[in-house]
């Protein structure tokens, strides 16, 4: 097997496509994020991606069938004028090593370059560890002018909150993707890295929805939400005990995505 296989399942031509990337990190934001958007948009399914710098694990479905751990990109088309096409990046795992994302994302990035991407967003979550009740969405950018419009729809942009560095497939698809001339966004929901976090998926897809100028009806993350309210609660009680009482998020969650 080589490293990286890529099976398509069929050939596209697509209207100046954006890619949207979101694999499994801080809080499963970002997962959360682009499985909601993949569906919400009803993607139809692209290529998967297997590879050696992924788990060796399968999964087994409820029917007691198998299918191997993988990395799946779906597409969608604008229903509208004003609406471009998708690439949307989804997955079980990031890589296992540093080599191994590094190729995994070069794959991708080679794939969407000629499926004609130029502009892409990689969703993520940034660990407070603390309870976030009004999760704020914070942002790294490409360029100067990408940061002045994401301010524009409330981004937070900072040296101070993302921590100066982004690491993991999030941080990676933005500074190789630079290097194929691609404009790039990361774009964190705020949680406390705990637990998986509808809400943080929420705030970054409200703000995507308006990059994308497409609709979501996000009503089905609130249910998840209010789940997870009944946990937070319960954190929220345990919040003024000692530091070793509690739950305690991994050191490097405040710029993982």
């Amino acid at each position: 097997m080589e490293d990286v296989v890529i099976q398509w399942q069929e050939k596209v031509s697509l209207k100046d496509p954006i890619l949207v990337e979101g694999l499994p990190g801080v809080g499963n934001v970002g997962k959360l994020a682009a499985d909601y958007l993949k569906d919400a948009v009803k993607g139809l399914p692209l290529a998967t991606i297997y590879s050696k710098y992924l788990p060796p694990q399968v999964y087994v479905n409820e029917d007691g069938t198998i299918r191997l751990v993988s990395h799946e990109l779906y597409y969608a088309r604008g229903a509208r004028a004003r609406e471009r096409d998708l690439l949307i990046l989804v997955g079980d795992y990031q890589g296992l090593s540093p080599e191994g994302q590094y190729e995994l994302t070069d794959r991708v990035l080679k794939a969407a370059r000629e499926l004609g991407v130029r502009e892409l967003y990689t969703l993520a979550g940034f660990a407070q560890g603390h309870m976030v009740d009004a999760p704020r969405v914070l942002g790294a950018a490409s360029s100067p002018a990408r940061v002045e419009a994401m301010k524009a729809l409330g981004v937070v942009f900072s040296r101070t909150d993302p921590g100066g560095g982004l690491l993991g497939a999030s941080g990676l698809f933005l500074g190789l993707g630079r290097l194929y001339g691609m404009e790039s966004v990361c774009l964190m929901g705020e949680t406390s890295g705990y637990f998986v976090d509808p809400r943080g998926a929420e705030a970054v897809l409200k703000v995507l929805s308006r990059v994308l100028q497409r609709e979501l009806d996000l009503s089905a993350l609130e249910g998840k939400a209010r789940e997870i309210d009944r946990i937070a609660a319960k954190f929220r009680e345990m919040e003024g005990k000692s530091p070793t009482e509690l739950p305690q998020a991994r050191e490097d969650l405040g710029y993982i995505g």
